[in-house]
């Protein structure tokens, strides 16, 4: 009885936890892939966890500040207001940290629409990372040039293909796109492999953090393609990956990384953080 008195008590907090299930079942299903049918360019599942996150987003209140829902101890006789604001900023956390193959079959504008509008970020990571060449010792520059060399065509090629997909989102379009990220990824991967070789510790940590920031754009649109292929498209794109992501973990830099998706989104660093952790534990189940 305790359990129906406290559904029909606490509504939103129990709508919420519906909610929740149908994210992480559809998440389940869709990674099993079961579709339980298809509606237009998608299926029964992938809507569903669509839906059921939309309507989570219109439950919760305003976000609550980490420091406070995370020090704010629960008084079952105390006012319910706080509490129940608090557990839903805390589940719509829990629902954006799942994996989200839901994502597959969307609307491949605006998918496409997402990675354009993460082109000019690149173009600035990419800008940046050319400046530090200023800032490193003589003796460093060679091997900054044979870090960096083909950045600036592979990021206007990006630029390019995300531009044409998001003027004709087709599979022959996608194909050229899933090319060139993949071919951009491997050339980040290799780069960081090389700066690693520079010696000055001052030198180093410049080339690698620019290498990284043009590294989390990347990471984020092959995110995005991704969530546009197939799974045989998937696995072909990581039969390409030959530097694998487990090779280059030691020198990628999760706090800037972070930082810049945080940015891009507009949310807390706290939760980009761990969206980041999530995004690398996908790409290497994947097999990048």
């Amino acid at each position: 009885m305790n359990l129906i008195s406290n559904i029909w008590k606490q509504p939103k907090t129990s709508a919420a936890g519906v909610l929740i299930a149908v994210v992480t079942i559809a998440s389940v299903l869709s990674q099993q892939g079961i579709t339980l049918g298809t509606v237009g360019n998608g299926t029964l599942v992938t809507l569903a966890g669509a839906l059921a996150t939309a309507l989570l987003g219109l439950l919760a209140k305003d976000p609550v500040p980490a420091s406070s829902f995370l020090s704010e101890r629960t008084e079952s006789n105390g006012p319910a207001s706080s509490n129940s604001t608090a557990k839903l900023g805390a589940w719509a956390l829990i629902a954006l940290l799942l994996p989200a193959p839901f994502m597959t079959g969307c609307s491949g504008i605006t998918v496409a629409q997402e990675i354009v509008n993460w082109t000019p970020t690149l173009q600035s990571a990419v800008a940046t990372l050319n400046s530090t060449a200023s800032l490193l010792e003589p003796a460093d520059a060679p091997l900054f040039a044979a870090a960096t060399v083909g950045f600036d065509a592979a990021s206007k090629l990006l630029v390019s293909q995300a531009q044409a997909y998001l003027a004709n989102p087709k599979a022959p379009v996608l194909q050229q796109l899933q090319a060139a990220v993949v071919a951009f990824q491997q050339n980040i991967n290799a780069s960081l492999l090389t700066a690693a070789k520079i010696t000055n510790p001052n030198s180093q940590q410049h080339v690698l953090n620019g290498i990284n920031a043009v590294g989390t754009v990347v990471a984020a649109i092959l995110s995005l393609v991704e969530s546009v292929s197939s799974k045989s498209q998937v696995a072909a794109m990581a039969a390409q990956s030959t530097i694998k992501l487990a090779s280059v973990q030691p020198y990628l830099n999760q706090g800037l990384a972070a930082v810049m998706v945080a940015s891009h989104y507009g949310e807390p660093v706290e939760l980009a953080r761990a969206q980041v952790r999530q995004a690398e534990v996908s790409a290497v189940q994947a097999g990048f």
